[in-house]
């Protein structure tokens, strides 16, 4: 009898790309174990045995979409020549991401668990730890434009960061709802005629 062949390694970062993809998707509560089976090519006992649970598996990949799409945002944020360009490059860059053809529309953050039941609230805090974290990383970079000399001192730089993140999750949930890239360009261009009133000083 002929001996049977081993069977394929299980390749993990594979899997995990893919569960990140449903979850980009369909969102944690809209994503069942069965739709996770089924997409990495598992069974559930396997799905356990790598990650633990459903929350735990999203968890990683959250932490995957931030390595692999939250890179751009950053590096926009870290090398922007003045405060106004790094917040540009970051819209436009995310406006084009969240419009691509060959992923998901909109920011899996923002999008996978808004809303849900209480048995899930700590999923939803955790994208909302995420957010605020977000939110904090631009807050530095215009307080880094006051020290460097092209934001106004005296700038409300939370209030700033507040209403461009809010831009920025704006722009998610367009995308999701179908807008196309041009017309995410186009809310991003008049997100930037706000800047040079914001950063005015109060009278």
């Amino acid at each position: 009898m002929a001996e049977r062949g081993r069977p394929r390694a299980f390749d993990r970062a594979q899997a995990l790309r893919r569960a990140m993809t449903v979850f980009w998707s369909r969102g944690y509560e809209g994503t069942s174990i069965g739709d996770l089976t089924e997409v990495m090519g598992i069974n559930k006992p396997s799905l356990y045995a790598a990650f633990g649970c459903k929350e735990e598996l999203f968890l990683e990949a959250i932490a995957l979409y931030d390595a692999v799409e939250g890179n751009a945002g950053e590096r926009a944020l870290r090398d922007g020549p003045t405060a106004r360009a790094a917040v540009e490059a970051m819209l436009r860059e995310n406006a084009q991401a969240y419009s691509a053809s060959d992923k998901p529309p909109g920011c899996m953050v923002v999008l996978s668990a808004i809303l849900g039941t209480p048995e899930n609230r700590a999923v939803r805090e955790r994208l909302a730890e995420n957010r605020r974290a977000g939110q904090e990383a631009l807050r530095r970079r215009l307080d880094r434009g006051i020290a460097e000399g092209d934001v106004p001192p005296g700038t409300d730089t939370a209030r700033l960061a507040a209403f461009y993140t809010t831009v920025l999750e704006g722009l998610s949930i367009q995308a999701r709802d179908g807008a196309s890239g041009e017309a995410l360009q186009a809310i991003v261009d008049c997100a930037l005629q706000a800047w040079d009133v914001l950063v005015a000083p109060a009278p």
